[in-house]
């Protein structure tokens, strides 16, 4: 049974912030016991927090410390927001964090009265119930706080609990930049089926048709793993095998996108502190 907090406030409600809220409101969050803090909020934003009875930029002091306080600030806005913010999270409030590369440890000290904190990566398709997050919690989340946030988390998509924190960045790496090698990915399909003669709108079309049917397939058939879903549709002597031949070689893919994932890796070791 999904557990949701009595009491949530969500610090940054852009696209990512706003997703959640998305979900959770259509899992069933009881909207009344939701403040939003968005230093510069839309009209859109305003008219939803009126309509959902959401508290907006309530006064520290009005609002009280929260159940949950989720951090979804940009990683560079997580000190000025900070100071703002340190005062919501009292000893019993969990802070669940889905901002790059900010360690457990930077967030302790940024949040002195807090004890319980969670470090989460989700990514963009969030915004359609498709997101995929990795997560990972200290010592002092209770088994309560736990359900609470795959609950949260579990809204927008699908959810896992990581060994250890030290997994965070190679999520952030993998999943959370991984929407954008895909949209690379279709660019680059668009613009080879151009250099063949087919005209610029036809080529977009098919490469994005042909990514999300390819990504539908692997979702409705789990059992099947990638290696074998790309089997069944590569021929021996066919069209398939000779672009795999190219994409598979000593400088193919696979070793392309490992530099790839470990720079995103690096860059967000280097967010932290």
């Amino acid at each position: 049974m999904a557990i949701w907090p009595e009491t949530l406030a969500l610090a940054g409600v852009g696209k990512m912030g706003g997703a959640m809220l998305e979900g959770w409101l259509a899992g069933g969050l009881d909207p009344s016991g939701v403040t939003l803090i968005e230093p510069a909020p839309s009209a859109e934003l305003q008219a939803l927090a009126q309509a959902r009875a959401m508290a907006l930029n309530p006064s520290a002091a009005k609002a009280g410390p929260p159940e949950v306080l989720v951090l979804a600030v940009k990683p560079q806005m997580l000190d000025s927001a900070a100071l703002r913010l340190a005062a919501l999270a009292g000893p019993d409030t969990l802070v669940v964090s889905i901002v790059a590369g900010k360690t457990i440890g930077d967030l302790a000290a940024r949040f002195p009265n807090a004890r319980a904190f969670v470090r989460a990566m989700p990514n963009t398709p969030a915004a359609i119930g498709r997101g995929a997050t990795g997560a990972a919690a200290n010592a002092a989340v209770t088994p309560r706080q736990k359900e609470m946030t795959q609950t949260l988390l579990g809204a927008v998509g699908s959810f896992h609990w990581l060994a250890g924190e030290e997994l965070v960045d190679a999520v952030t790496a993998l999943s959370g930049s991984g929407p954008a090698y895909v949209f690379a990915l279709t660019e680059a399909m668009a613009e080879a089926g151009v250099s063949l003669g087919l005209p610029a709108q036809l080529a977009m079309s098919l490469a994005r048709a042909t990514v999300e049917g390819a990504g539908e397939l692997m979702f409705r058939q789990p059992e099947l793993s990638a290696r074998r879903l790309r089997e069944n549709v590569t021929s021996p002597g066919g069209t398939t095998e000779a672009a795999l031949t190219v994409l598979q070689g000593a400088d193919g893919l696979a070793p392309l996108m490992a530099r790839a994932i470990r720079a995103a890796h690096r860059r967000a070791g280097e967010l932290s502190g």
